[in-house]
């Protein structure tokens, strides 16, 4: 499957920052109405992956810009800022594009990263159901012929519905977990759009049903390795996930600002005619633009500790990584929550009215939050300081 029209060129980070502050500008515009209606983004998908923004973390060896994980998670904060389910759609294609960087033959590079750079989008199949653990598995992954048969069922399987490939975690016949990269018009597999969060409403989170789907050997990469020696696959994920976070607390702080700016507040008791001359409502900005600021420059420095880990991924640099992405991951977390919680005490019942649409910007952080636990990030992040502790090796830290 192709896109309709050509994708763009991205060639370096400067490029890539640029066209995703234009992009960002147009997704803002019906990013309530699509939120409201629960409208698919599938005009918007459509010109976020002609952009070439998709194909950004692409090396420079096989044609991508290969920009810097600083300048991929402001992209995702400049989507996730115009729009927070855009800007989680494209969340586990980076995902398994890492996967792809670290365990993928030369063979197998060469040909899905051709596939990106052509416009092709990735989705995921990763979580499952009922398992002992979150992170076990029991999708099977059972040898036919010169290919495999995958059996089993996912859930919130963000961008499987827009994906051209849907890469799912499956398990072979000897127990040791593969990522299996299915295109996603296969016989046998079911793409149900059955996500009904509250928050995050067109990711497009449903479920993915395989039926005895058949993939090609050259179509399934080593998963279970990444996370049994240090790689940055597990801190990519998640500094994905605080960019996105970033950018929600973002735009409920603009929006904010606008509100108060723009619209009468009687109920003010402070004495001032002007919302902007309220004690209590300058504390309240002050309070969340300083950790807003600290926010954003935690996601920039965790970006280049993952550079780094990339150039040189050994134990020592993968544990700073990750823990340095933990310490933005958990404060993007509260922040989110905190901006979305402080726009509506300050926008009063206004802020539930449909037109407005500020709501959304709490609802958005509420459910995306829950990806992970925060706590942990704090508690990994202390036995590294303390105890000298590395964090473990997962695609939650």
């Amino acid at each position: 499957m192709t896109l309709s029209h050509p994708v763009a060129v991205i060639t370096s980070d400067e490029q890539a920052l640029i066209v995703a502050s234009d992009l960002a500008e147009d997704f803002r515009r019906d990013s309530a109405l699509r939120d409201r209606e629960r409208r698919l983004p599938l005009a918007e998908l459509e010109a976020f992956s002609r952009s070439g923004l998709w194909g950004i973390s692409v090396p420079k060896a096989y044609g991508g810009a290969g920009v810097s994980n600083v300048t991929l998670a402001k992209v995702i904060a400049l989507i996730a800022q115009a729009d927070a389910s855009l800007g989680q759609i494209p969340q586990n294609h980076f995902y398994a594009l890492e996967v792809l960087r670290v365990n993928g033959s030369p063979a197998q590079q060469q040909r899905l990263y051709a596939e990106v750079l052509a416009g092709q989008r990735f989705g995921n199949a990763l979580a499952e159901l009922g398992t002992k653990t979150a992170h076990d598995r029991v999708t099977a992954l059972t040898r036919d012929g010169d290919g495999f048969r995958i059996s089993g069922r996912k859930f919130y399987a963000t961008g499987a519905i827009y994906a051209q490939r849907i890469p799912t975690s499956v398990v072979d016949e000897h127990g040791v977990q593969q990522l299996a990269f299915v295109p996603h018009d296969s016989q046998g597999l079911t793409v149900i759009d059955d996500w009904s969060g509250f928050g995050q409403r067109t990711t497009g989170s449903g479920s993915v049903v395989f039926d005895k789907v058949w993939v090609a050997a050259e179509d399934v990469i080593p998963f279970q390795s990444a996370f049994e020696r240090p790689t940055t696959v597990g801190p990519l994920a998640q500094i994905l996930h605080a960019a996105i976070d970033t950018g929600i607390a973002r735009a409920a702080f603009e929006d904010a600002l606008h509100f108060v700016r723009t619209k009468t507040r009687p109920w003010i008791d402070s004495g001032n005619d002007k919302a902007s001359e309220d004690p209590l409502t300058l504390k309240s900005f002050g309070h969340l633009s300083v950790r807003l600021h600290a926010t954003e420059a935690l996601l920039e420095r965790s970006g280049e500790y993952l550079d780094r880990a990339q150039a040189d991924s050994n134990a020592q640099t993968v544990a700073a990584a990750s823990i340095a992405v933990a310490e933005a991951r958990a404060l993007s977390t509260e922040i989110s929550l905190a901006a979305g919680s402080t726009l509506f005490e300050l926008a009063g019942s206004q802020a539930t009215l449909a037109e407005h649409g500020l709501d959304r910007h709490w609802r958005n952080a509420r459910v995306h939050t829950l990806h992970d636990p925060v706590r942990w990030k704090y508690h990994a992040v202390g036995n590294y300081y303390l105890n000298d502790e590395n964090p473990p090796l997962r695609g939650t830290i």
